[in-house]
């Protein structure tokens, strides 16, 4: 999974510039000092399919989680969200130095999508092969992740082509795509133990991943456009949310379908939705694009640490879903695990976030230790009052509190830390 590491960009790339034949644009690197740069339609569209395989990854984790199979639900979670993840990571930093926007651009992009949605159809017999202990059943998973690669494979080629300046970065990425995808289709071929695919997964992995580290910082950065890379990221989280409360309010419906209206109904509802609010407001507590402009060097550690962070997020939503078959009877898990299904990933997101943050700004803020301190306090204080016999929805109720310690501490105090902070970074 190759992607173009977000480092120094190079002096001499301009903007698009310049029709080919057939109608379309040169593809060139963009100026990462364009103003107003937004996303485009076609990015929000792209969105929506990674959306569709978070769901996909969450229902599965759901259902495992809630007959007690956590580590097989753990497994598989982990081993499709990256994989998804990291392909939305490689294409928004290349559409954000080379997009185009003219029809072969397009086309690729629709291609991406179709191996999105490929990838999402495969997860379910992945996740079974996981539970069964019978191999891992990944082919039609790594078919429609191949597809999204190949795509790729195509956009960076074109780069290389048309933009002499970036040839050695392009071709040094597509060298690497090629070789992993090999690997990737040698895998589902030769149905390897199970051992051996999670070896092999992990070098390939390697390779997509390690190689760009490398290779960037020799070849020279892409031009990347840092407010336009806050804005992908912040709208994904925005759509990861909202599929979010998309499975909260399927799951309470659920339960009113055999239960009718009823107080952990009524519970399990505000608690999804204010743990989803409450997520939102400290994502965006920190206007990440103006340091991203200052210091180009902290992208890296900004693009690929959102891996965590949006996966954080798909698990929550999963956590409610189990939440939901507790409450409905249809859960071998405890209350106490169903309650962990939804603690843990909200305190993943929110560690996750605040080490994001603090590496963005560089700078020590006892408040911000507090704060996090605080939230951490409250969800620990859930499971101990589940344990102690407390219904899910009550519980569920004091982990929404978790983030809402943070927003009322933010929004009482510590957006003057935050911006005194913003300024040392920036100045």
């Amino acid at each position: 999974m190759t992607a173009p590491a977000p480092f120094e960009h190079q002096a001499n790339t301009s903007s698009i510039t310049g029709p080919t034949s057939r109608g379309l644009l040169r593809m060139r690197g963009r100026d990462p000092e364009q103003r107003g740069r937004v996303s485009t339609p076609l990015e929000l569209l792209f969105d929506l399919t990674f959306v569709v395989a978070f769901g996909q990854a969450g229902d599965q984790l759901a259902h495992l989680l809630a007959e007690g199979h956590v580590a097989a639900a753990l497994g598989g979670f982990s081993f499709a969200m990256f994989a998804i993840i990291f392909a939305w990571i490689t294409f928004t930093w290349f559409a954000s130095a080379f997009d185009t926007d003219d029809w072969a651009f397009r086309v690729a992009t629709m291609v991406q999508m179709v191996g999105v949605l490929v990838l999402a159809l495969g997860l379910p017999a992945m996740f079974h092969s996981i539970d069964t202990g019978h191999g891992l059943d990944n082919g039609v998973m790594v078919a429609g992740y191949v597809i999204m690669r190949v795509a790729m494979l195509f956009q960076w080629l074109r780069a290389a082509r048309q933009d002499p300046s970036l040839r050695r970065a392009s071709l040094s990425n597509a060298v690497l795509i090629t070789v992993a995808q090999i690997g990737w289709v040698a895998l589902i071929f030769t149905d390897p133990a199970l051992l051996t695919v999670v070896i092999c997964s992990g070098l390939l992995f390697l390779i997509e991943f390690g190689g760009p580290l490398l290779i960037e910082r020799r070849a020279g950065g892409t031009p990347w456009h840092p407010h336009h890379l806050a804005e992908r990221y912040g709208l994904l989280a925005i759509i990861a949310l909202g599929e979010g409360l998309i499975g909260t309010i399927a799951s309470v419906s659920a339960v009113l379908d055999k239960q009718g209206w009823t107080v952990e109904a009524a519970l399990l509802a505000l608690a999804g939705t204010g743990i989803t609010f409450g997520l939102w407001w400290v994502y965006f507590a920190i206007p990440s694009g103006e340091v991203l402009h200052r210091y180009r060097r902290r992208g890296f550690a900004f693009g690929y640490g959102h891996i965590i962070v949006f996966a954080a997020i798909a698990a929550v939503g999963a956590g409610m879903h189990v939440a939901a078959y507790v409450i409905e009877g249809e859960a071998t898990i405890g209350p106490v695990g169903a309650l962990l299904s939804t603690a843990i990933p909200v305190a993943v997101f929110m560690v996750a976030v605040f080490v994001l943050n603090g590496y963005l700004l560089r700078s020590f803020d006892p408040l911000h230790v507090w704060l996090l301190v605080g939230s951490m306090a409250m969800l620990v204080c859930a499971v101990v009052l589940s344990s102690l016999g407390v219904t899910i929805g009550l519980s569920l109720m004091v982990v929404m509190l978790s983030p809402v310690v943070v927003v009322v501490g933010y929004e009482v105090v510590g957006r003057k830390h935050v911006q005194e902070a913003l300024e040392r970074a920036v100045s």
